[in-house]
């Protein structure tokens, strides 16, 4: 896979653990939304956790990527999505532990009216190898 960041003074910088763009080529792995659900007993973690919840989404991020042969550091464009847009801060300082400022990827974060199971974060990605 090849990846190069973009950027230009012309457009607000980032301000988090994101690029302006990224440009890739190799084969796409699309993830899809990822919530906060343990895998091994099917419950909710964190419950009203913003925190709690976005580790969970992070790992089972990291469990989809690792079966696709792929790490965080292939993710090349990143959509969250919060149930409040009050807890970006919280998200955010979670989701900044598995992304390197200089390589992150491109990324949305948008507030939505409700997530699945009422949960407080979904994030999906797209992974280029």
């Amino acid at each position: 896979m090849s990846r190069r960041v973009i950027h230009t003074e012309r457009a607000p910088a980032p301000v988090g653990p994101y690029n302006q763009a990224i440009a890739a080529s190799g084969q796409m792995i699309f993830v899809a939304g990822q919530i906060p659900l343990d895998p091994s007993m099917g419950v909710i973690v964190g419950e009203g956790n913003v925190t709690k919840q976005t580790e969970q989404v992070m790992a089972n991020l990291e469990a989809i990527l690792t079966a696709s042969e792929a790490t965080f550091d292939d993710v090349v464009k990143t959509t969250v999505f919060l149930a409040d847009m009050n807890d970006f801060a919280a998200m955010n300082a979670v989701y900044a532990k598995f992304f390197r400022d200089d390589t992150a990827p491109a990324r949305a974060c948008v507030q939505v009216s409700r997530l699945p199971k009422d949960v407080l974060v979904e994030i999906e990605c797209i992974a280029m190898i």
